[in-house]
């Protein structure tokens, strides 16, 4: 049987609401040990995603007015006198007073819990990000990261 989402994906799902300032993202993101996370409305509808590089564009001021598609930004974002040893006080000082809906991903890559492992790869690879939500019937359930997949490698070695 193919090991599907469900067998891999994290159920414990950090997730942040849509008028959450930047700053406050950015210090769940360290504290969680985590580079992304579900945008979250109250009644628990999910909006879009949140992640590490979005923080890092809107503290480059290169906040694109209609974020449209994932891309890999680290080719355009240019982090001339970003203090990486610094990085999450300099990252939190250059953060402007946008919000998480501000900068989001507002496209939505989902999959269901059945999905086989191998679609999910595919999903990741193909849309050059990190992770996918897991959801089932309207609702979030999990999240597959890339390191998901990696950790499955790992263990059948």
């Amino acid at each position: 049987m193919a090991t599907t989402a469900r067998d891999i994906m994290q159920t414990r799902v950090v997730t942040v609401s849509p008028d959450a300032p930047l700053r406050a993202v950015q210090s769940v993101f360290v504290e969680e040990g985590i580079h992304g996370a579900p945008v979250v409305d109250e009644e628990g509808t999910v909006l879009g995603v949140v992640t590490s590089m979005d923080l890092l564009r809107a503290a480059s001021e290169e906040v694109d007015a209609s974020p449209a598609e994932p891309t890999y930004f680290r080719y355009d974002l240019d982090l001339h006198g970003f203090d990486w040893d610094r990085a999450p006080a300099d990252l939190r000082e250059r953060l402007p007073d946008s919000v998480a809906a501000d900068v989001m991903t507002s496209e939505i890559l989902a999959v269901a819990p059945e999905t086989p492992v191998s679609g999910i790869a595919r999903i990741l690879r193909e849309n050059a990000v990190h992770r996918v939500l897991v959801v089932e019937d309207g609702e979030l359930c999990g999240i597959v990261s890339a390191m998901d997949l990696i950790a499955l490698l790992e263990s059948r070695s």
